[in-house]
């Protein structure tokens, strides 16, 4: 039984070849399809492969902590429902600053204080009630700062938890990404079950490696059994590397939420 919907980041598998064909491909094996950035994209190619998008990054810059990236952020999250209308992409993604090379913040941040926790909640309040006008889902990422995103603020998965309840809106939800919980947070069956109707996607990798499950040491079959109790019939989604071979690593994926 596949209780969920699987879908597979074109960002990160079949890197040999151009990205119109990953999503091809991706599709072709039964998987809907996650982007990131849509700037660097021809988003009437993509849309023309009939590929069911999922996900796709819904901002261009901008911050949660500060007058001026809060304002980027709403002026490009704008942008970005116009892209997700052409892409008929449900949900847009967001961190709580944008990532630059290596993933690093473009402005970290080494402590939140309780003023940016203030504006990064009335800002969220904006972004739910654009998403809300659009018909569509804006999810607010965890992502560890242990290994990949130092300096990010509202990074971990508790941080970005709590804005999402804060702001209390459907068009707003967390997009649970276990393999950066796993390194920042660990628990994961317990933190899946805390954040319940939060949640509004679940990504996945292994740790340590973020390659496709089975990798490493995250027990993925009782994740699945986890989600599949707690009644969550939504997306999961394979934000990881493929070890090898990508379609091998997309088929350990689908087996490992097989109930």
């Amino acid at each position: 039984m596949m209780p969920f919907k699987l879908a597979v980041s074109a960002e990160m598998v079949f890197l040999d070849l151009p990205f119109v064909e990953r999503v091809k491909r991706i599709h072709a094996l039964g998987f809907s399809v996650e982007i990131w950035s849509w700037t660097d994209k021809d988003i009437g190619a993509l849309a023309a492969t009939g590929a069911d998008f999922t996900s796709m990054t819904g901002y261009i810059s901008g911050t949660l902590t500060d007058p001026d990236g809060i304002r980027h952020l709403l002026d490009s999250a704008r942008e970005s429902l116009g892209v997700a209308e052409r892409l008929n992409c449900p949900s847009l993604n967001l961190h709580g600053t944008g990532l630059g090379n290596g993933g690093l913040p473009v402005h970290p941040v080494s402590q939140t204080t309780g003023r940016m926790w203030l504006s990064a909640c009335k800002a969220l309040e904006k972004i739910a009630r654009l998403g809300e006008d659009a018909g569509r889902m804006f999810l607010l990422e965890n992502l560890n700062t242990e290994v990949d995103h130092p300096g990010t603020p509202f990074a971990r998965a508790d941080d970005t938890l709590a804005l999402i309840e804060a702001v209390g809106s459907p068009h707003l939800k967390l997009n649970l990404d276990l393999y950066h919980a796993q390194i920042g947070e660990g628990n994961l069956i317990e933190l899946i079950e805390r954040a319940g109707a939060a949640i509004g996607e679940i990504q996945v990798a292994d740790v340590p490696g973020r390659k496709e499950p089975g990798t490493g040491e995250i027990h993925y079959p009782a994740i699945a059994r986890a989600l599949h109790a707690m009644g969550y019939r939504g997306v999961v989604g394979l934000e990881g590397w493929a070890s090898g071979d990508s379609p091998l690593a997309l088929e350990r994926f689908r087996q490992a939420f097989i109930l």
